[in-house]
């Protein structure tokens, strides 16, 4: 791809033809628009587009169902049975984990609130949970629940980790003085690996060593990480992190999500933990009222409650197959040249109208920016949906852009860019 970005048309298409992906944006069904044109779609990180294969893969599952029925749970192509472990490799590779450590299962929000019940342990000196600003609203929610579960005040245990004034986005060291000032007392540090609202991409790997040298627990959402940045959890020593499915990994809405426990806990099946029959040992799991006591699997399966939903689970493979085709590396080197190309053809615009929040260093971002617009922002997100671009809108007066690499062209983010201009600096 050529090095010298260039705001023109003819740029962009150059830029898509040298692009090695470029294939892979043809196993999606693109939105059209009235005209019958593609819709510039860059809101991948609030829902991915369908992979063409979803259709038939549960088109599969369902004359399974027909033709087999009960019995398809231990015969077919995969079997209902071990289902989920046919998604293990490719989830455990995505997000950097050995095998044992990464399980798919339930939703999100769900799969926090099961590692709290496990990793948080408060105690009369340490009972506090550490999280940034703004964390995702659901996060939020989930710990402030989940504290007065356990008899305590979320106005006294949440810490809120905050940028300085006039910043909006958090430096490491700021981070870092507020567990050197209460770390003794901040039993969780619960952080998004990329920030919803900023786009910001944490240095998972030093947060995590922070929190662990003040004895902190270190859990991670990685609903904005995964599929979007290169993860090493296992490499990093993290404790446990969850993420969803639906955004970058393109596997529907309300999709099966996943569960990462390093090792070191997995094979604890002593720790305290919500039980159910799916976490039970797959050889005994039968015995049913044979066998009253639960005794959890000795890896991150040992968290699972109920049997995997097969129809659910089928776009998940699709997705993550499709992730290990492509691969990490590569997906991430054409994200860094196309999110850089979006951001320099937003640099152009006058600052007094719109400004980037999201950091310009490509290891501080992923594939999100957030663009901090300074006059009548909801209309101008509204012209923007006008004019075949979907993309989305946060209060006050953000507009998020998500070009993702498996399906985004450089012509998309030149047609975002375009149509922003007109109407920036229409007057």
């Amino acid at each position: 791809m050529t090095a010298d970005i260039q705001p023109t048309e003819r740029h962009a298409l150059d830029c898509d033809a040298a692009d090695p992906l470029r294939a892979y944006r043809g196993l999606f069904s693109i939105p059209r628009a009235r005209d019958g044109s593609d819709v510039v779609y860059l809101a991948g990180n609030s829902l991915g587009l369908q992979p063409k294969g979803v259709r038939q893969a549960m088109e599969l599952e369902l004359d399974q169902w027909a033709e087999k029925a009960v019995d398809a749970h231990f015969s077919g192509g995969i079997p209902w049975y071990s289902y989920h472990e046919a998604l293990r490799d490719s989830a455990a590779r995505l997000v950097g984990a050995r095998t044992d450590e990464v399980v798919v299962m339930n939703s999100l929000t769900v799969n926090l609130h099961l590692m709290m019940v496990s990793f948080f342990h408060p105690t009369r000196d340490r009972f506090k949970i550490l999280m940034e600003y703004p964390a995702f609203p659901s996060d939020t929610y989930a710990v402030k629940t989940h504290l007065r579960t356990r008899g305590l005040d979320p106005g006294e245990a949440l810490v809120v980790a905050r940028p300085r004034d006039g910043e909006h986005t958090l430096r490491f060291e700021d981070i870092e003085r507020v567990l050197d000032e209460q770390g003794g007392r901040i039993a969780m540090v619960m952080f998004g690996g990329v920030n919803f609202f900023t786009g910001q991409a944490f240095d998972m790997e030093r947060i995590t060593a922070a929190a662990h040298r003040l004895g902190c627990v270190m859990g991670w959402d990685l609903a904005h990480a995964a599929g979007n940045v290169p993860l090493r959890l296992h490499d990093w020593g993290v404790d446990f992190a969850v993420w969803c499915s639906y955004k970058y990994l393109n596997s529907g809405p309300g999709a099966v999500a996943g569960c990462f426990v390093h090792e070191r806990h997995a094979a604890q099946i002593d720790l305290p933990r919500f039980g159910g029959w799916w976490g039970n040992d797959p050889d005994t799991r039968f015995l049913m009222h044979l066998q009253p006591e639960f005794i959890p699997r000795s890896t991150a399966d040992g968290w699972q409650l109920s049997n995997p939903p097969i129809l659910a689970m089928a776009p998940v493979k699709v997705s993550l197959d499709m992730f290990d085709r492509a691969g990490m590396d590569a997906l991430r080197h054409k994200s860094v040249l196309l999110t850089g190309y979006l951001s320099s053809l937003i640099d152009r615009l006058p600052s007094e109208r719109v400004e980037i929040i999201t950091p310009q260093e490509p290891d501080g971002r992923g594939c999100q920016l957030s663009i901090l617009a300074h006059d009548r922002p909801k209309e101008l997100h509204g012209h923007l949906q006008t004019e075949r671009v979907v993309c989305d809108f946060r209060e006050p007066n953000v507009i998020r852009v998500a070009p993702t690499p498996l399906y985004n062209t450089f012509h998309d983010v030149w047609r975002f860019a375009h149509v922003l201009s007109r109407h920036v600096t229409a007057d």
